[in-house]
């Protein structure tokens, strides 16, 4: 037998053993009680209004503030690591490794209880802030490295030529160096936005008013009250929202990153 009949003889197989594998699953799955508990069709019909314009507003700008204020955060912390000045250098990178080193939802807690408690100062806007300022900090510490990464992929050609040509040093990193770096790590920054739509479903842990929820806090409510009490079914429109979100993100960074290797 040639290769590539063999080759695909083995493909088909393996095809085969999917298919056979999804159809015994498909047939040993309860389907009147997975349409009961998660698509309730009362409950579907009652949950989408304020999942939609509560949840999925809130989510949203939830996650553009966080992102574009851990990435103001990250760009200072990123231009502190390459500090010529040693003690920038050190809190930066204090700073960064904290931070990347907790989980997210630890430090959404100690932001809106544990800060206000110790210092007697709570955070503008209230338990929503507190939250906000948390994802920012966290934000902040990753995308700060994804910068100083990008910074430094920019050929040292550059800044030595704009510097031949008499700018400083500031004026070099301001208007050579950022550009070219941040066209770099487009892909990963956007990545990371698709992280903070899912991190904002840690919010819910404060105890936020009724219409600063977001998805995972609306839809938590509605398991226990409403059409859909008892269901999963707020759960999984939840879930397609998310979906609805953050796959076209996904899928454009995928095709950033390949526009990019063939600009290489």
């Amino acid at each position: 037998m040639k290769r590539s009949t063999r080759r695909r003889v083995n493909r088909g197989v393996l095809y085969g053993v999917l298919v056979l594998f999804v159809l015994v699953a498909a047939l040993r799955l309860d389907w009147t009680a997975i349409r009961a508990n998660f698509f309730n069709a009362d409950g579907m019909r009652e949950n989408w209004h304020d999942l939609i314009t509560i949840g999925v507003k809130n989510t949203i700008i939830y996650t553009i503030i966080s992102f574009f204020g851990g990435l103001v955060l990250a760009l200072v912390l990123a231009l502190s690591k390459l500090s010529p000045v040693a003690p920038y250098r050190w809190l930066a990178t204090a700073y960064i490794e904290f931070f990347r080193g907790l989980p997210a939802l630890v430090v959404i807690i100690a932001m809106g209880f544990a800060v206000p408690i110790a210092f007697q100062w709570t955070p503008p806007g209230g338990v929503i802030g507190a939250g906000l300022l948390a994802l920012i900090l966290v934000s902040g510490a990753y995308m700060a490295e994804t910068i100083r990464a990008g910074i430094q992929a920019v050929p040292k050609g550059q800044s030595e030529a704009a510097r031949s040509l008499g700018m400083s040093g500031g004026r070099t990193m301001v208007s050579i160096v950022l550009p070219q770096a941040f066209r770099i790590v487009i892909p990963p920054l956007t990545n990371e936005f698709v992280l903070l739509i899912k991190d904002t479903a840690l919010l819910f842990v404060l105890g936020v008013l009724a219409n600063q929820r977001e998805l995972t806090s609306i839809s938590r409510d509605f398991m226990s009250s409403g059409p859909s009490a008892g269901t999963a079914t707020s759960l999984m429109q939840a879930a397609i929202l998310y979906l609805i979100i953050t796959l076209p993100l996904t899928r454009l960074v995928a095709w950033l990153e390949k526009k990019q290797q063939r600009a290489r």
